[in-house]
């Protein structure tokens, strides 16, 4: 018998790894969609005049030649101990929070906790973080978290501006915040109209000003007591922020004690790893009559169907898909996966333990600071807590080098000065390395005392909630992640088929660099030639980006979809006034855009002027030239995405693009979908001039339970000159975020994907991407209507479910998304773009298996549906509005008309292995009439549950 070699390759990552459905099932599913081939599929959803002619260039590796060739990237970062401060410090992740959270996938493939009956573990340990921040800072109400400290204060200026009472235009900056958040408070003020003043506190007029932020210690580590300067702003109908520290506020008085009115700061020191700039979740909070304009998301507790504590999304009204051009911000994301790890790190040391490490990282300070005045330094603050700054001459270069010799970077401040920020890695042989770069080789002597005046030692108690009195065996704390994790409903479990989202794999090659000290330990301001490993993988990436976009250059600095957004429209506006077109200043976006379309339109001070909808969902193309022509010579841009937002290439795209171009504006493609795209059509071809990608959709960066995401742009090269600068990399245009990449330590995932997938491998993803969803619409055409196809009668990578019919029987698409839980799935995307709708993305990277499961609890639901409407039972007695079914439903006296078989194992349902919802129904009108942001205390839940 003639020996003959197989064919499979175990290590083909794309095929084995990434794409879900086998060759032989791909088969199947073609002959359910009705064409012979996947390339006949193409040929009937994508049209032939946008359709890219080169092929992606690059070969793929497999999982380990990439461990390796990262590996080798990894090396040629120098890890060294930055005491350069600035709002970065060095940290320690206990290794129970890193297995648990950090690379657990329970954690970081979860969703956005918009359905909240699955995802009471995340909302938990977010609530956990909002009562840490309120505690800390003194403060009544928190959000759950922002994109980064730089952010958080440009947010807290306009959130200031719509509350202060004083009609002044201008925006006091304390001298002393962070230079990164003083460029990016520009950045935002300027297209505002907000004068931004910035000077020294003590030059501070309250009534020339709607607001002031100060920097609390202070970016060279002054430490000052606001009390006054807030009460004068008070006096003048100003709102005040405090931009802080939360570790200092361990020991410091309180921003709240000082009678702020905002405060805002980053919670990276608490666990989170510098990572060369991010992620990290920034803070915000507010005094309680403020709330309402806080923007972010605000987790609150409420009440299930049987009145049992329930946690979810307080005062979601707010948000960009309703609010749009009105809305106060475009932030739609957060750090949720970040500050979750904060908040474990708070629940994980205590009060006790965060005093403790505050103390011994200000003490330590103090040391060093005794040493250097004893060696006859000049250093400064006299009030400090964990940074100083020695005045060195003209011997700065000198000392420089000299502790980088010794393996530590200090801060360059002015010509004549080192900054030193000291933190909780800081250990006794860093200190001897220090002194002795000065020149000294004592041993820094015992601590006097604090280096900061009794009257600003705190005084007030903080996180005296008993979840951060448990006991901190790693045991307890180990089951209490897993516990909160049980609770819910992440892409490790099953199948999440949001529209627009693309819950794909997350790879575990993909995330385990990340965690490497020579990824993780990088401070985004060190020497540059420390950093040649990220250059290389940064530039390797936007390589790749602008190969599969047909782009000429990317900025990796947006850190999130919106925010590359906003990013993009800035860059257009550069470019206009550069022309000496300033005036250009109308944005043409369609009805079914997403919501941050025109929230960041409104942001860059643009008029949104919106194009209507042709009956197929396709943006009305007379429409649209008539607003054009109409806008001409002030017309600055369009915002379209592609495929449309209705999950559709529409074939009209480039006479919209030319349009836009021929009144002299600038086309911006919302990247959202390019699921649908990559390796078959450009947007940098087909008309675009400014697209950005969310690399936590389309290149993997798993979505954290609502974040962290990036949002790089795209564009052509007459935009180049005008992508976000930096100050610490010496741009011309305003940064956009704190870090001059970004969250870059999470740039490596997608790097990775790119790199494992090759140009082919992303190429058949989104043949499979069409495949899968096609198959869907396919199975249940006749159960549901699927409300837009294209001209051939397909649909992109995704196709939206029409379930306003049911409405006559009194079956909404909130029943039919909580009765998904009971068969183990999250709900597709609801009511958007479409109210009373469901927007289904099963991604490539779902099974056959996983979607047929998907497919038989739709149908299941339809035959309840249908009982409905034959009058066999009420809607009201039906288990689609009963669900979803708890335990507690199962175990109780069942008075329903219906079986608890049907109700608690409906079609589709795992039986051994089924998903649990923690809760029933949640009650979202009581959570908003009853807000309560802060963890209640635990006599309520035993109330509760009597």
């Amino acid at each position: 018998m003639a020996f003959t070699p197989t064919t499979y390759d175990p290590y083909d990552f794309a095929n084995r790894r990434h794409i879900g459905p086998s060759p032989s099932e791909m088969e199947d599913m073609l002959q359910a969609v009705g064409v012979t081939s996947l390339a006949a599929l193409i040929e009937e959803t994508i049209p032939a005049s946008i359709r890219q002619e080169k092929p992606l260039s690059w070969e793929p590796l497999a999982e380990h030649e990439l461990l390796d060739r990262m590996r080798a990237v990894a090396a040629k970062n120098k890890v060294m101990t930055s005491l350069i401060g600035q709002g970065y410090y060095g940290t320690v992740t206990p290794p129970a929070i890193q297995r648990n959270i950090l690379e657990n996938p329970a954690w970081y493939t979860a969703y956005t906790p918009y359905q909240p009956e699955i995802a009471q573990g995340r909302l938990e340990a977010l609530l956990n973080y909002q009562t840490m921040v309120c505690d800390l800072t003194g403060l009544d109400v928190a959000n759950a978290s922002l994109l980064d400290e730089a952010t958080a204060a440009a947010e807290a200026m306009v959130m200031a501006q719509r509350l202060a009472k004083s009609r002044a235009g201008a925006f006091f900056v304390d001298e002393n915040c962070h230079p990164q958040t003083i460029a990016v408070i520009r950045t935002r003020a300027l297209p505002l109209g907000i004068e931004v003043i910035v000077a020294a506190p003590e030059a501070l007029e309250p009534g020339a000003v709607f607001g002031a932020i100060f920097q609390y210690p202070g970016t060279h580590g002054h430490v000052r007591d606001f009390t006054d300067a807030i009460a004068a702003l008070h006096a003048a109908k100003a709102v005040a922020i405090v931009a802080t520290d939360l570790l200092a506020l361990c020991v410091l008085k309180e921003p709240g004690a000082m009678g702020a009115d905002i405060a805002v700061g980053s919670a990276q020191r608490f666990g989170v790893p510098m990572g060369y700039g991010g992620p990290h979740a920034a803070f915000m909070a507010c005094k309680d009559d403020m709330k309402r304009q806080m923007p972010g998301r605000i987790v609150g507790v409420s009440i299930d169907a049987r009145g049992n504590k329930a946690y979810r999304l307080s005062l979601q009204t707010r948000e960009q898909h309703i609010r749009r051009e009105k809305a106060t911000s475009n932030v739609c994301t957060a750090q949720a996966l970040l500050a979750v790890m904060a908040s474990f790190y708070a629940v994980f040391h205590g009060p006790k333990g965060l005093r403790a490490i505050a103390e011994r990282v200000h003490l330590n300070t103090t040391r060093v600071a005794e040493a250097l005045k004893a060696a006859g330094a000049k250093v400064a603050p006299d009030a400090f807590f964990d940074t100083i700054t020695v005045e060195v001459g003209v011997g700065q270069a000198g000392i420089m080098a000299a502790a980088r010799h010794r393996g530590i970077n200090l801060r360059k401040v002015g010509r004549d000065r080192v900054g030193i920020s000291l933190d909780e890695t800081t250990s006794e042989d860093v200190i001897r390395r220090l002194l002795d770069a000065f020149g000294i080789t004592d041993a820094a002597p015992a601590p006097h005392g604090p280096g900061v005046p009794d009257a600003l030692l705190r005084m007030s108690e903080y996180l005296t909630h008993p979840v951060f009195q448990m006991n901190r065996a790693e045991s307890e704390m180990m089951r209490y992640m897993r516990r909160l994790s049980d609770r819910d409903l992440a892409l490790d479990r099953a199948m999440i088929p949001l529209g627009s989202c693309t819950m794909k794999l997350n790879a575990a090659a993909e995330m385990m660099p990340i965690t490497w000290p020579e990824f993780g330990a990088l401070h985004p301001f060190c020497p540059p030639d420390q950093a040649a490993g990220y250059r290389e993988a940064i530039a390797d990436l936007a390589a790749k980006l602008c190969e599969i976009t047909g782009y000429d250059a990317f900025s990796m600095q947006p850190n999130s979809g919106a925010q590359g957004e906003y990013a993009g429209l800035l860059t257009i506006q550069a470019y206009h006034r550069a022309r000496g077109e300033a005036h250009r200043d109308i944005c043409l976006i369609p009805v079914s855009a997403h919501g941050t379309n025109p929230a960041s339109a409104q942001m860059c001070g643009m008029k949104v002027v919106v194009v209507k909808s042709s009956p197929n969902g396709d943006v009305d193309v007379e429409d649209f030239r008539a607003k054009a022509e109409a806008a001409g010579d002030r017309l600055a841009a369009c915002m379209i995405t592609y495929p449309s937002t209705h999950g559709v290439f529409e074939e009209t795209v480039r006479e919209i693009c030319d349009i836009t171009h021929q009144f002299g504006g600038q086309v911006y493609i919302d990247g959202a979908n390019m699921n649908a795209m990559v390796g078959l059509v450009k947007p940098g071809e087909i008309g675009g001039d400014v697209s950005h990608l969310n690399l936590h959709k389309t290149f993997a960066i798993p979505h954290g339970g609502g974040g962290p995401g990036m949002g790089p742009i795209g564009v052509r090269a007459h935009l180049a000159p005008y992508l976000p600068g930096h100050p610490e990399t010496g741009g011309e245009e305003g940064p956009v975020s704190a870090a001059p990449y970004g969250s870059a330590s999470i740039l490596l995932i997608s790097w990775a994907y790119c790199l494992m997938m090759g140009g082919a491998g992303l190429t058949q993803a989104t043949r499979v991407a069409i495949l899968n969803a096609n198959y869907i619409a396919a199975r249940l055409r006749g159960a549901y209507q699927v409300l837009f196809m294209g001209n051939r009668g397909r649909v992109a990578h995704e196709c939206i479910l029409d379930t306003r019919p049911f409405a006559e029987a009194g079956v909404t698409v909130d029943d039919i998304a909580k009765r998904l839980i009971d068969n183990g799935f999250h709900a597709p995307t609801m009511s958007w773009p479409v109210a009373g709708t469901l927007m289904v993305e099963p991604t490539e990277s779902e099974t056959k298996a996983e979607i047929d499961r998907f497919i038989t609890a739709l149908l299941a639901i339809r035959a309840e549906i249908a009982a409905v409407e034959a009058g066999e039972i009420s809607a009201e007695d039906s288990p689609l509005r009963h669900a979803p079914h708890t335990v507690e439903d199962l175990v109780a006296d069942w008075t329903r008309t219906y079986s608890r078989e049907q109700g608690c194992f409906p079609a589709g349902a795992f039986r051994v292995d089924k998903y649990w919802p923690p809760v029933g129904r949640i009650d979202n009108v009581y959570g908003d009439r009853n807000l309560i942001c802060t963890c209640p205390p635990l006599e309520d839940y035993a109330q509760a549950a009597e």
